[in-house]
C-alpha cells in the first residue's frame, strides 16, 4: 500500500528525486559521455585523414629504406 506521505504531485522541483531518477539521469550522462566522446574521435578522424590518394598511399613496404637505383 502506498504511503500518503509520498510527494507525488507538484512541482518535480519542490521534491528530490527517487533513487530511479537518479540512476536513470547517471545512465543519461554516461551515454552522453560516451557519444560526445564517439563524435570527437569521429571529427579528429576526419580532420586528421588524407585528403587525396596520393597522400595515402605512400610506399612503406620492407625494402622502402634502400634506395632503389
Amino acid at each position: 500500500m502506498r504511503s500518503s506521505f509520498i510527494a507525488t504531485t507538484g512541482l518535480k522541483l519542490a521534491r528530490s528525486p527517487s533513487l530511479r531518477e537518479q540512476a536513470a539521469r547517471r545512465r543519461a550522462v554516461a551515454l552522453g559521455a560516451l557519444l560526445g566522446l564517439a563524435a570527437i574521435g569521429a571529427a579528429f578522424g576526419i580532420l586528421t585523414a588524407p585528403q587525396s590518394a596520393s597522400d595515402g598511399a605512400a610506399s612503406t613496404g620492407p625494402f622502402s629504406y634502400f634506395p632503389s637505383e
